[in-house]
């Protein structure tokens, strides 16, 4: 079972369609069917479901959870030789769901820094704890929970989440606003599974009502001009004010102490990180951030 095999099994997986994981992996598209079926002829079991679209079936999950702690322990032991040797990569690997508010630090980071590589991956929170642990990534920065078994942590900053309306809205001369006022008002937000779409359907959920979304995109930016052009309203972090300082919107505190982003760094617990991550967390832990108001 070679190496390289695993590797594009992996694609495979991810992707659950061949001729896009073959044009990735740039080989031929009947080479790389070849492949897997020569793997699947080896374990003695089909690992994908081939009855319309391409599937991963249950062995080939359980086949992939493997495959990715194989291939991260190899990577991580390679690159522990290289840092005990005096020969690092010279590389951290830092995921989240938006760099939005990592850039200041990544900056000061690579000022500081300028020889290490940093390779930046925007993953959906659910995908972190996965990469942390299958070692295609060093560190990640999340804005909810993960499942944080085997992971170490430590909070960089917990904030409140406002409301953002339109200049002239009939809420934006409120000193703050409770979430029963936002029934029935269009929300411009994220696609569910980001922490902005997660936090605006639990507020409501918890008082019986279902928030009615005219977009639903994956650009903050694109957001924040939306809610400035007048198409609707939005939840989003204090923070923001200072990135999204040009667009013409009216920030609102909402009355719940439940409004609130926390920002979590995690990392492999137990295991010794490259030189560049260890540098990398020393940076995004003692970076004095934007006070909440």
């Amino acid at each position: 079972m070679e190496l390289a095999t695993l590797r594009q099994f992996l694609v495979v997986a991810r992707l659950e369609h061949l001729s896009r994981a073959a044009e990735e992996l740039r080989v031929a598209q009947p080479s790389l069917s070849r492949t897997i079926a020569r793997l699947e002829n080896e374990l003695g079991t089909p690992l994908f479901d081939r009855a319309g679209r391409l599937r991963l079936n249950d062995a080939g999950k359980l086949f992939r959870g493997y495959v990715e702690r194989a291939l991260g322990e190899l990577d991580a032991g390679r690159r522990a030789v290289a840092d005990a040797t005096g020969e690092g990569f010279g590389t951290v690997r830092l995921a989240s769901e938006t760099f939005l508010t990592l850039t200041r630090p990544l900056a000061a980071f690579k000022r500081a820094h300028p020889d290490i590589e940093v390779e930046l991956h925007q993953l959906p929170a659910d995908a972190m704890a996965r990469a942390l642990r299958a070692h295609e990534i060093d560190l990640c920065v999340a804005s909810q929970p993960i499942p944080d078994e085997g992971l170490a942590g430590v909070r960089l900053l917990d904030e409140p989440v406002l409301v953002a309306t339109p200049l002239g809205h009939r809420l934006a001369d409120r000193a703050s606003v409770r979430v029963e006022d936002l029934a029935g008002e269009p929300f411009v937000t994220a696609r569910p599974g980001h922490w902005h779409r997660r936090l605006l359907d639990r507020l409501f959920a918890a008082r019986d009502l279902t928030p009615k979304i005219v977009f639903e995109g994956d650009e903050p930016g694109a957001i924040q001009e939306l809610i400035g052009a007048g198409l609707g309203i939005g939840l989003n972090p204090a923070m923001a004010r200072r990135v999204a300082a040009q667009v013409p919107v009216v920030w609102l505190p909402v009355d719940n102490p439940d409004c609130r982003r926390t920002i979590t760094l995690f990392w492999t617990a137990g295991e010794r990180l490259p030189a560049a991550a260890r540098l990398m967390r020393t940076t995004l832990t003692g970076w004095v951030w934007d006070p909440p108001s």
